[in-house]
């Protein structure tokens, strides 16, 4: 990282910066073109691994990268605010980002598709243990990517 006086090192803080993003934005490599899916998430760690949930169609573009590649990208940011200056060069923009990679597929089970969901339900209503068919779960793709590299990085 260029700005290390910027850089996030700290787990706790990285955690917060990433539970306060209202999305994450995978990117894929497709044969030399970058394709990038702004998604809704799940957050969850394990034993000193993170990881990321994510649902969508159990078809399209996303899902054919994923099987192809089994490797994304993925970038979120928050608590973005433009200061003015007197100049142009003197404006600056304050923010919180994260970015990364990892691997990625596509999960088989009921137990880790519910396991997923209940990780996006929480994220995205702050609220857990929703019943959910598996009929329902059966019915979507739902995703894991497991962090393999991650920078952290403010300006507030």
């Amino acid at each position: 990282m260029r700005r290390k006086d910027r850089e996030v090192t700290d787990a706790a803080k990285i955690r917060e910066i990433i539970l306060s993003c209202d999305r994450c934005r995978l990117g894929f490599n497709d044969d030399g073109e970058v394709y990038i899916v702004p998604l809704n998430f799940g957050y969850a760690e394990e034993d000193g691994t993170r990881f990321f949930y994510f649902h969508g169609a159990r078809e399209g573009r996303k899902i054919d990268l994923i099987r192809k590649t089994g490797k994304a990208g993925f970038e979120l940011d928050t608590h973005h605010e433009i200061v003015p200056g007197e100049t142009a060069c003197d404006h600056t923009a304050l923010y919180q980002s994260v970015i990364g990679h990892g691997s990625i597929c596509l999960l088989e089970t009921i137990e880790d598709k519910k396991k997923a969901m209940q990780s996006i339900m929480l994220h995205n209503t702050g609220k857990d243990q929703w019943e959910i068919p598996d009929k329902a779960l059966m019915a979507m793709s739902l995703i894991r990517l497991t962090v393999q590299e991650l920078s952290c990085k403010e300006h507030l």
